[in-house]
């Protein structure tokens, strides 16, 4: 019975043996890498009818799979990319699957060549199998690489559980982010640390306030030459100067060691380790107060070097802004130094990464030059939130990785980055806004601000509802008035008028 058994199996494996094979190797090749799309199909083709079923169901399995993740789990996604942990299982999984689909190719080749070819059609199969092959070990080394990239920039940039900071909010696990934070108050800091400064100074100081359902955000612009920088009761900075952060003892007048920008460096130095264990003592030094001064609670920063700014905007590509008037590249007003050049005016200038910079921080002669600057940091700021598509930064990921676990700084907790992502993606459908602080009224200059009228005004404009109506003020008619009553704005500007290409005379 088992030798009647055996005959028939030799018998069948005869016959399959003995089954001409049609395709030349060309075809051969053809269909292999065809079947490689959808890995199975190309067995089907050789005629290996129960191994190409079960590789192609498996196939189709695994497409369906990643399409119903990627289409109904994104957060999902987006939380397993955040994490260091699961990206090395990527990893892993990346060259066990690439090295699988190599494997199903190369066999299928293997079934479908002619038994008979001459040498020189085996080595123009071979020849294109070995291509394809190589181009799936290149691609999925792209891929590993951008995957390991994405782990360094998590680990560098954002703490784990080891980090320390005396000023971020305490965080409920089992409660939703955004419903413990309903409006998000981000402190962005620009540091410029050239050679020729003692130290980083912090000419950039921008409060950005989210409103974490909509998206919409307000920007809050403070000037870098304010004294008398407040600080609250209960904290310890508070006790050593009551008064603000000014001298008294020199009276009013500029003190440029006690300029906001100032603060990042001078504090830490005098009064090491006053608020507690921190990483960034500058930065927790300036939530406590710049938080003050215009009456929110700062919960997080974000500290980007001046000079990697421009490797941030490099690797994005650039941005595209409206430039109103010639903008100084370079120049030293206190040095009577004049700029290399300027970037003349124009609609929708593209700008490299070099000149994004310049026209961000560039003042030298300009008129309101602190004011001046401000507005277009904040034309910047939503010019790379334009920019940031997720086309884009896909494209130029490595690049933008690089630059940023280099140059950014934050106290944003890893755990938390699946939820900014998301938010990020709100924040870039929604509108953008500036909250003007009325510098004529509050601070004609830095000496002495008037920051009970700067809150007032905040206030105002991120509670709108809540606020008192504005009644109308009637002026008495002069000779070319109208006689109408007059309001006050208290409503932020949005950016996309603040931003638009008005060109001055």
């Amino acid at each position: 019975m088992s030798s009647s058994r055996a005959r028939r199996a030799a018998g069948s494996t005869r016959a399959r043996r003995a089954r001409p094979r049609r395709h030349t190797s060309v075809a051969a090749a053809c269909l292999a890498v065809l079947g490689a799309l959808l890995p199975g199909t190309a067995y089907l083709v050789a005629r290996r009818f129960r191994l190409g079923t079960a590789v192609t169901l498996l196939s189709l399995a695994g497409y369906a799979a990643a399409a119903y993740v990627g289409l109904k789990r994104r957060d999902d996604v987006i939380a397993w990319a955040l994490d260091p942990t699961l990206l090395l299982w990527m990893v892993a999984g990346l060259a066990a699957v690439a090295l699988l689909w190599v494997v199903v190719l190369v066999t299928s080749y293997k079934m479908l060549r002619p038994l008979a070819a001459g040498p020189g059609a085996r080595m123009f199969g071979s020849l294109v199998i070995g291509l394809v092959c190589f181009g799936m070990a290149a691609s999925t080394a792209m891929g590993a690489e951008t995957l390991m990239a994405q782990r360094s920039l998590v680990q560098k940039v954002f703490g784990g559980e080891e980090s320390k900071s005396q000023t971020r909010p305490t965080i409920t696990a089992k409660k939703n982010v955004w419903d413990q934070l309903p409006r998000l108050n981000i402190l962005l800091l620009g540091a410029d640390d050239g050679a020729d400064r003692d130290g980083a100074r912090t000419d950039t100081v921008i409060v950005a306030s989210i409103d974490t359902k909509t998206g919409d955000t307000a920007l809050i612009s403070l000037t870098r030459n304010f004294m008398r920088m407040p600080f609250p009761a209960d904290s310890p900075l508070h006790e050593k100067y009551p008064t603000g952060f000014w001298d008294p003892k020199l009276g009013d007048t500029e003190q440029s060691n006690f300029y906001l920008d100032a603060m990042y460096r001078m504090i830490p130095q005098k009064y090491p380790g006053i608020l507690g264990p921190s990483d960034n003592e500058g930065a927790d030094v300036l939530k406590v107060s710049v938080g003050e001064a215009v009456g929110l609670k700062l919960h997080y920063y974000v500290q980007i070097n001046v000079i990697g700014f421009s490797q941030l905007v490099q690797a994005l590509g650039g941005i595209k802004v409206n430039i109103n008037y010639p903008v100084p590249v370079g120049g030293d007003d206190d040095k009577k130094i004049p700029p290399s050049r300027y970037l003349q005016p124009g609609p929708d200038r593209e700008l490299g990464g070099f000149d994004a910079m310049w026209f961000a921080r560039g003042r030298y002669r300009v008129p309101g030059a602190d004011l001046a600057r401000q507005a277009r940091q904040r034309c910047t700021i939503k010019a790379i939130v334009e920019r940031a598509t997720p086309q884009n930064v896909l494209a130029n990921y490595q690049s933008i990785a690089k630059a940023g676990e280099q140059l950014i700084r934050t106290d944003i907790p890893q755990k938390l980055l699946p939820e900014f992502v998301t938010l990020g993606q709100r924040v870039k459908s929604a509108k953008i806004t500036n909250i003007d602080l009325d510098k004529k009224k509050n601070f004609p200059n830095g000496r002495n601000p008037n920051y009970a009228g700067m809150r007032e005004i905040i206030k105002r404009a991120l509670n709108p509802a809540a606020a008192p109506k504005p009644h109308p003020t009637t002026t008495a008619p002069s000779r070319k008035s109208t006689g109408k009553p007059t309001t006050t704005k208290t409503t932020p500007g949005d950016l996309a008028d603040d931003c638009a290409y008005h060109p001055t005379s």
